[in-house]
């Protein structure tokens, strides 16, 4: 079966039907598609994972589903999907119970991100009722430092994320951020807020912001590549002009005769620098961790944040995130 995309499906998924641990029912089911440029091998299938017996604790909330391309309706296309403070919640609860690496990526790009400014209260609430739904206790870091589990998901880091990302930063960048994150949660402990990068010297447009997904920016320059560092605080090798330099990626803008500017610091200097994106010749991510100096705005964590849609009536269900994958992708960045 072929889509006017292009896309040919084996409909009518393949499914299983299995008691989950708490001894009611849910699904497993996985669709295999063919996409327009992949004429043979193997097919990619997408997995959903099916259940009626979760506990939602907040009203989901209406989301413009993210779709660049030219069969977009003009209204858009929207879906029910659970609010940031329930993902925060659940994740946090997922890494105590099952202690993936997946976990462990999400829920510290969630706590980098600006929203957690203003609903600590309610993810922690949140968090108490989905373990009480469990029956566990609510997590602490003593409690993941002595789950036999911790040694795996060190060894597992690399083998279940590596092939997500550009590069994948180490697993004690990630990890050594967790203390910080129960003191924040448990203590309201504030968060640092660093400065905006000086927008030096230049005619910026202050009314534009790069959009807050992956694009197509019809550009030879890697940009997803720098938004995706940013988002795990890792540098960049750039080459601009023919000489190479270690970069800090901090925020994308565009001047007013429509220039777009990468603003940087470099790693080995300290020094704020911007950088044309027409002449930057080459950018790979590095491995090279960077604790930020600004705050990060090539990423949802900054004011490129996008703003919540007006609720809506949809017929669509709630979507609950599964895995990784949502926030990877957003490199969005995240999330």
């Amino acid at each position: 079966m072929v889509s006017l995309s292009g896309i040919g499906g084996k409909f009518g998924p393949e499914y299983t039907i299995y008691k989950n641990p708490r001894g009611t029912r849910s699904v497993q089911g996985k669709i295999s598609y063919r996409g327009p440029l992949q004429p043979g091998g193997s097919l990619p299938r997408i997995k959903l994972d099916l259940t009626d017996d979760e506990v939602l604790t907040l009203d989901p909330v209406t989301r413009v589903v993210h779709h660049p391309y030219s069969d977009r309706p003009e209204d858009g296309i929207y879906v029910q999907c659970y609010c940031f403070e329930e993902v925060f919640a659940e994740k946090i609860r997922a890494l105590v119970e099952r202690l993936r690496p997946r976990d462990l990526y999400d829920v510290i790009h969630l706590y980098r991100h600006d929203s957690t400014k203003h609903s600590r209260n309610i993810i922690f609430s949140t968090l108490k009722k989905k373990c009480a739904f469990k029956g566990m206790p609510v997590p602490t870091m003593n409690i993941l430092e002595g789950k036999p589990e911790r040694a795996e998901l060190e060894a597992e880091w690399e083998n279940m994320l590596g092939h997500q990302v550009p590069a994948l930063p180490a697993f004690e960048q990630f990890w050594q951020e967790l203390p910080e994150l129960f003191e924040w949660l448990y203590h309201a402990v504030e968060k640092a807020v660093p400065p905006s990068i000086p927008l030096m010297g230049k005619a910026i447009d202050e009314s534009w912001y790069p959009p807050a997904m992956a694009q197509a920016w019809h550009t030879p320059t890697p940009l997803e590549v720098i938004r995706s560092a940013a988002a795990n605080r890792l540098c960049v090798d750039l080459t601009y002009q023919g000489s190479r330099r270690l970069i800090e990626p901090y925020s994308l803008r565009r001047t007013r005769d429509g220039n777009l500017l990468l603003y940087a610091v470099k790693h080995n200097t300290g020094e704020d620098r911007s950088y044309r994106v027409d002449r930057i010749q080459g950018a790979e991510v590095t491995k090279v961790p960077f604790t930020p100096r600004y705050i990060v705005e090539l990423t949802s964590s900054g004011p490129i944040s996008a703003p919540p849609t007006t609720r809506r009536t949809s017929r669509s269900g709630v979507i609950r995130p599964q895995g990784t994958k949502t926030l990877i992708e957003g490199r969005e960045g995240g999330l």
